[in-house]
């Protein structure tokens, strides 16, 4: 089978919807190939390998990249693709340059390629996510691992806006809490919930993709006893009070449903809010207080926040 790399050139802000415009449109996985790993801090002691070629990495943006089956519908495809993130801009997204490029790439490139981008890596005090191919040696006995197949998932859970929420969870969640994780994804937010201790926890994603996605690795790191995985809309027929709410989704999304979250959230239960742009930080700390939370804590990481409330 031959498959073809579509590439597109673009703004930090719109990686995540890009991410998931692809995946809609068929592709297993992204790359992201950000200029900020090259300069970023790493520790080796943590098991992280990296040998990253810089003529690899745009000189500005980020290219998000993703891979194709080469089909008579291909040619429709990218131009669906082409359309969906132009009306980005509808939702004030900053695209930046949006160069997309179309190239061939035979199944064997397509196979291993995107692989030598993944790694162990630690992303919090906690938490270390290991590709399921590695082979990984936990450094301390309280470490706890999350393994992912990026491959069929929306990314290595190694993002900006996921790291923070992790970091967030780790600090607020309580053995026997109630956990709903809006737009779960690849579910790794409600597989580190449920191994922080939570007794319940409710994986929620409107995309049907995802759903399947989030329940092969829930299953795969053994947290299907307390985690169930459903497809929905936000909160939407979310009743039963939860101790804590995370949603790693765009601001514009947590703004139309910060008052919900208001009203599932329970009394000194939390709503962790990520997937922000820093510009637009101020607009959901206001939706939120507005909701009846207290801003506890935010969290910067590259160009994007995250928000710990507290409810009242």
């Amino acid at each position: 089978m031959k498959w073809s790399e579509i590439s597109i050139l673009t703004a930090n802000e719109a990686v995540e919807p890009i991410s998931n415009i692809l995946h809609e449109a068929g592709a297993s996985g992204v790359v992201i190939e950000d200029p900020f790993e090259l300069h970023k801090e790493r520790e080796d002691q943590f098991g992280e390998i990296y040998q990253l070629d810089p003529a690899d990495y745009p000189a500005e943006g980020v290219i998000v990249k993703a891979y194709l089956s080469v089909n008579s519908f291909l040619g429709e495809t990218v131009e669906e693709i082409k359309e969906a993130i132009n009306n980005l801009i509808l939702y004030n997204i900053d695209i930046g340059k949006n160069k997309v490029t179309i190239s061939e790439v035979n199944e064997e490139e397509w196979a291993t390629a995107w692989k030598k981008y993944y790694n162990p890596v630690k992303i919090s005090e906690k938490f270390t996510i290991v590709p399921t191919w590695e082979e990984y040696t936990p450094v301390n006995s309280d470490e706890l691992i999350i393994e992912l197949d990026p491959g069929m998932a929306f990314g290595t859970g190694t993002h900006p806006t996921t790291v923070m929420c992790i970091q967030a969870l780790e600090r607020s969640v309580r053995q026997g809490d109630r956990v709903v994780d809006v737009g779960t994804g690849s579910g790794v937010l409600s597989i580190a919930a449920a191994k922080l201790g939570a007794s319940k926890v409710e994986a929620l994603d409107l995309d049907e993709v995802a759903v399947n996605v989030a329940r092969l690795n829930i299953k795969l790191n053994k947290a299907q006893n307390v985690t169930t995985v459903r497809q929905n809309n936000l909160l939407d027929g979310v009743e039963d009070g939860a101790d804590i709410v995370v949603a790693n989704i765009l601001a514009e999304v947590i703004l139309r449903f910060a008052d919900e979250a208001g009203k599932v959230v329970r009394p000194g239960g939390k709503f962790i809010a990520s997937g922000i742009i820093q510009p637009k930080k101020e607009l959901v700390k206001e939706a939120l207080i507005n909701a009846g939370f207290v801003i506890e804590e935010v969290l910067s990481m590259e160009d994007w926040v995250a928000v710990i409330a507290a409810r009242k």
